[in-house]
């Protein structure tokens, strides 16, 4: 059997396992921590007995107070703008209307005396009657305007110089005679529209004679209140014999 090296450093037989490894010592994990916790007070106690533990204190504290005196200050919160003054409302007088006047109060009874003192003030034995009511004053009608003046046509002017009507020949032969009434519309201008008979002489020539006649006429026109306007005009016409 030949021998083979071992990992180790041995040599073991061909064929066989090598021996195992001899365990490494270890340091215990509680060590540790015990030493640790000694070092941290060996080091705390190093720190007070020298004055670097007051030191740093002194140096955190005014960080701190810088601290809290640098905080950025809290924004201004601007009020709400104030509400738009409210206008007064104009106050309504009020309308104080006047009670009509009381009737007088009736005077109280007075009561006989069978032995009255010639001093005594006398009284009403007889109850009086209530007093009228006090009618409110009604206010006059106004009177109604005053018809325009009317001022009719005229056909007498003197300077008209209107003529005679025409007697008709054969009427005068015959004797005949009489009124006729023609009634004439008179424009604004004082001519003669139209006419027609208001009432006849009994004669036609007669008629006809005397419508002929109104209508070459010159006239006054009518006129309402001052202004001449066109009226219906009645002319009467007479035929007599001489």
């Amino acid at each position: 059997m030949s021998s083979v090296p071992t990992p180790a450093g041995g040599f073991g037989f061909a064929g066989l396992p090598p021996p195992p490894a001899a365990p490494e010592p270890r340091i215990s994990r509680n060590a540790m921590i015990v030493g640790g916790v000694l070092l941290v007070h060996v080091v705390a106690l190093w720190a007070l007995q020298t004055g670097l533990l007051r030191r740093a204190v002194e140096i955190v504290v005014p960080a701190e107070i810088l601290s809290e005196v640098l905080t950025p200050p809290v924004p201004k919160v601007e009020p709400p703008p104030p509400p738009p003054p409210v206008r007064p409302q104009p106050v309504r007088q009020a309308v104080v209307k006047q009670s009509p006047a009381l009737p007088p109060a009736p005077q109280p009874l007075a009561i006989a005396d069978p032995a009255p003192s010639p001093n005594a003030p006398t009284g009403v034995l007889t109850p009086q009657p209530p007093a009228p009511p006090v009618a409110a004053p009604v206010a006059p009608t106004p009177a109604p305007p005053a018809p325009p003046r009317l001022e009719l046509p005229s056909s007498d002017a003197d300077y008209l110089q209107n003529p005679k009507p025409p007697y008709p020949p054969v009427s005068k032969r015959l004797g005949e005679q009489g009124k006729v009434l023609v009634r004439v519309l008179i424009g604004a201008d004082g001519k003669a529209q139209q006419a027609d008979i208001r009432q006849s002489s009994g004669y036609d020539r007669l008629d006809q004679a005397a419508v002929n006649a109104v209508l070459k006429w010159r006239y006054v026109p009518g006129k309402r209140g001052g202004v001449a306007e066109a009226m219906w005009f009645n002319v009467p016409i007479n035929f007599v014999l001489e």
